[in-house]
């Protein structure tokens, strides 16, 4: 049977790489065949457009080119490792996918849903089976993002993690937007717990879709 697809989404500093951590052992106790990605970043091609995308020093680009470049990213990666890995029957978690496109371009950026979704389906992008977004508050998603990135002593914030308040506060609105219009596939998760907290609710979440069991 084909393996099922799972996207992690959220704001800056939401937790995402520790839940996929957790994850990643859980899965391994208890015997599950998985694979575990990124985007951007997930194959060759993409890690070189990832520097490009996220480096906070660099050229500046137009919302729209920055969406092009996803896409490419995007398309690249489906082909290349998440849909031969799915037709073998592995299941694959993905920390960020499409739905960030929506909710940092199209929404925070301000090129609208309806121009990313236009062009999602003329790529004919594969559509999650389901997708978890860690949930809470801008300032401590950001604390935690930046207090990060102090502890590995990178030099910059990133772009998105230099961006204002009100940039984030889109973000996540776009998120939440999302959760509204595919309230099916779309899951809120309060991530403003512990992880072990955090974790309980995913776990619980892909027990209950019968992902995992």
């Amino acid at each position: 049977m084909p393996g099922k697809f799972i996207t992690l989404e959220g704001i800056e500093g939401s937790g995402k790489s520790v839940q996929l951590h957790l994850l990643e052992e859980e899965l391994k106790k208890r015997k599950v065949h998985f694979l575990i990605t990124q985007q951007p970043g997930g194959t060759p091609f993409g890690k070189e457009v990832r520097q490009i995308l996220l480096q906070q020093e660099g050229a500046q680009r137009e919302p729209t080119a920055e969406l092009l470049l996803y896409l490419a990213d995007r398309y690249q990666h489906l082909k290349e490792v998440i849909e031969p890995s799915l037709t073998q029957g592995l299941h694959v978690l993905c920390d960020r996918y499409h739905d960030a496109t929506l909710a940092y371009q199209g929404h925070a950026r301000g090129l609208g849903f309806p121009m990313v979704d236009q062009l999602a389906k003329i790529l004919a992008l594969r559509i999650p089976d389901l997708t978890l977004v860690l949930d809470l508050e801008v300032e401590v998603g950001l604390k935690r993002a930046r207090e990060r990135n102090q502890n590995e002593n990178s030099e910059n914030w990133g772009r998105f993690e230099a961006e204002d308040l009100y940039f984030h506060r889109r973000v996540r609105e776009g998120y939440r937007l999302l959760v509204q219009r595919e309230p099916n596939r779309v899951l809120l998760v309060d991530a403003s717990g512990t992880p072990e907290e955090v974790f309980k609710k995913l776990l619980g979440l892909l027990e209950e879709r019968e992902i995992i069991d």
